[in-house]
């Protein structure tokens, strides 16, 4: 099977906005001057010399948390973008809250990656207005150590950078993004990179008995494909870490059918995928000391003649069967060839990220992804880093006693638990079974995170978790 038509590669998001560092203020005129104010009202207040200063008022200093100081840098950003202003010079000084304990280079860092986040937004199909879109080009930062502060700036923005670029393709439409542009864009993001490319077409993977990805994307023209990324950073003999991204670049539900209420932003069901080639993209830019592979098995799940069928039985790569009791449970199906792929690189450890399950939002809401390790130090640490990076993560269980819940009746294991509770928990358990204690492993369960909120001063689209988790967890390890 083929695509009907080669697109070209998408023009994917290239931040412009420069971040600058300059000393005791003085950095010339800007259109924008920030203050932040305990009490009184948000507003502009011109100056007499012609500049005007953004006033934000934060409340009790001492109340200032790190996810308020998150939120305080986007809104930052949001504000003067909604006043169509180009330039902000701001204090660095005014970030400093001794409370949060945090170090310049590392408020400086985290800075950087919230204002690129919050001037993200976008608009590869809006018609460009005659005054062109809202753009803020440069962030003035005055007063603090300037070598220290722009370490920090550096690597926020390649992390920043390396978010926006997973939101961009995670947001764009399932017709501009199947899984053979999904290739040529992974190609694209890794050019220049001592990263390895490798990837499995249909044939590959039919001579592997990858027999779940190859079901999940027979009903769709475009061909299924299976990316590998490979990321040498450090010594040869230095066990990886392995990153496993869901890819369903769109998700129909398949023979069983979305309502056309949950159809509808299924184009991000990649979410996953973009996240780890981006993260270790970063890690590459970063240079970071480690040895990282991604891998993403990248499919359309469409409903056809072609189509896999509830009651049908798939042999994965494992060699294990799997009972199809719902095809709308297709991204634990692609995960399972791709989790026992991962074995034969001994890695230290593999974190697998996919939008996995509706049953985790029900648990967790939207303000948190799912959580799920047998390993209770990394537990910790994945909800330690989460707080750094912003990317919050919860722990749900995955204790033996859900396994019979995912055996199968005339397959080996089921797509779907025996019964409608606790969803996101079966998920894990179904994915437990193809990892067979092989490795240190934790499954993030996304779902929750696939879009912002209104009020994260972000705009509309994916909002690029875990990103900014998987870079804190690699650096950490």
């Amino acid at each position: 099977m083929k695509e009907p038509d080669q697109k070209p590669i998408l023009k994917y998001y290239k931040n412009i906005m420069n971040i600058k560092m300059v000393a005791d203020g003085k950095g010339g005129k800007t259109a924008l001057w920030v203050r932040f104010e305990q009490e009184g009202k948000d507003g502009i207040v011109e100056m007499k010399n012609g500049e005007s200063t953004l006033v934000l008022v934060i409340g009790e200093k001492k109340e200032m948390t790190r996810r308020k100081l998150i939120l305080l840098a986007r809104r930052v950003v949001r504000e003067a973008l909604a006043k169509k202003y180009t330039e902000l010079a701001i204090d660095f000084k005014q970030f400093h809250f001794p409370q949060l304990k945090i170090a310049v280079t590392d408020l400086a860092e985290l800075l950087a990656v919230n204002f690129l986040m919050a001037e993200f937004s976008f608009q590869e199909f809006l018609s460009v207005p005659k005054e062109g879109f809202p753009k803020l080009k440069t962030i003035l930062l005055v007063n603090g150590d300037i070598k220290e502060i722009r370490v920090g700036v550096v690597r926020g923005v390649i992390i920043g950078e390396e978010v926006n670029r997973s939101r961009h393709i995670a947001t764009m439409p399932g017709g501009e993004m199947t899984p053979e542009i999904l290739v040529r864009h992974a190609k694209a993001s890794v050019k220049g990179l001592p990263v390895k490319v490798t990837v499995l077409d249909e044939k590959k993977m039919a001579l592997l008995k990858m027999g779940g990805i190859l079901a999940v994307g027979m009903g769709s023209v475009a061909t299924s494909q299976f990316i590998i990324l490979e990321y040498s950073g450090g010594k040869k003999s230095e066990a990886p870490v392995v990153l496993v991204g869901k890819g369903v670049t769109f998700d129909t539900g398949g023979i069983n059918l979305k309502p056309s209420d949950y159809i509808l932003g299924m184009n991000m069901d990649m979410s996953g995928g973009a996240a780890v080639i981006h993260a270790l993209v970063a890690a590459a830019r970063l240079k970071l000391k480690k040895n990282i592979v991604a891998l993403i098995p990248a499919v359309e799940n469409m409903a056809s003649g072609s189509s896999y069928r509830p009651g049908d039985i798939l042999r994965s790569m494992s060699g294990k069967t799997i009972e199809v009791l719902n095809t709308d449970a297709e991204g634990r199906i692609i995960l399972a060839d791709a989790l026992h792929y991962a074995k034969r690189y001994n890695p230290a450890l593999v974190v697998d990220v996919a939008t996995l399950t509706g049953a985790a939002m029900g648990a967790l809401g939207e303000r948190a992804s799912a959580l799920f390790t047998k390993d209770e130090a990394l537990e910790l640490k994945l909800r330690h880093l989460g707080e750094e990076s912003g990317d919050y993560v919860w722990p749900l269980p995955l204790w033996d006693e859900y396994d019979d819940e995912v055996k199968g009746t005339f397959g080996d294991v089921a797509n779907l638990g025996k019964t409608r509770y606790g969803g996101a928990i079966t998920a894990a358990a179904f994915l437990k079974q193809f990892v067979d204690n092989a490795y240190p492993w934790v499954h993030l369960d996304i779902a929750p995170r696939m879009t912002t909120l209104p009020d994260e001063f972000l705009s509309k689209g994916s909002a690029g978790a875990p990103v900014r988790l998987l870079i804190k967890l690699l650096e950490t390890l």
